[in-house]
């Protein structure tokens, strides 16, 4: 179970993961010995997925973000196992879902361009049999992105 420190600690990490043991533990109001324990208890109860930099998809040149909606008859598990396979190979995939409702799947997808897009549509149907519909929503601009999940306090 969680408490206030570790809800705290846990939005402080989110913020910068490259705040020092130090900085963390006068955050929460802690020594550094019991922040580091409190952290590693985090990190192995798997709170704590990864410590990462989060890249600005803009200067990289990845303008174009593409939600994709998956249709498809095949409800097997061989055939989910292929699906989520071929699509975890692909590097243009930044979220895969499976669906309640009238889709099976969503995709978040982030590419250069159009050009790159139409590849990476291609390659998907080719890697994958038995997809219905396809259908792609491209995003004109990003109001809001985050990774922070809400965590109270």
């Amino acid at each position: 179970m969680l408490d206030k420190k570790d809800r705290l600690l846990l939005n402080f990490l989110q913020q910068d993961c490259t705040l020092s043991l130090q900085v963390l533990a006068e955050h929460i109001c802690l020594t550094t010995t019991p922040c580091w324990k409190r952290l590693k208890r985090l990190e192995d109860e798997g709170y704590i997925r990864a410590r990462v930099a989060l890249l600005d998809s803009k200067k990289l040149g990845l303008d174009v973000t593409v939600f994709v909606l998956i249709k498809t008859n095949q409800h097997s598990r061989d055939w989910f196992y292929q699906f989520v396979s071929v699509v975890k190979t692909m590097p243009e995939v930044m979220g895969l879902y499976r669906m309640a409702g009238e889709y099976d799947y969503f995709l978040r997808v982030q590419v250069a361009n159009i050009k790159s897009y139409d590849i990476f549509y291609k390659k998907l149907l080719n890697g994958v049999p038995a997809l219905l519909d396809v259908t792609s929503s491209f995003a004109m601009e990003e109001i809001k992105y985050t990774t922070a999940l809400p965590v109270s306090i």
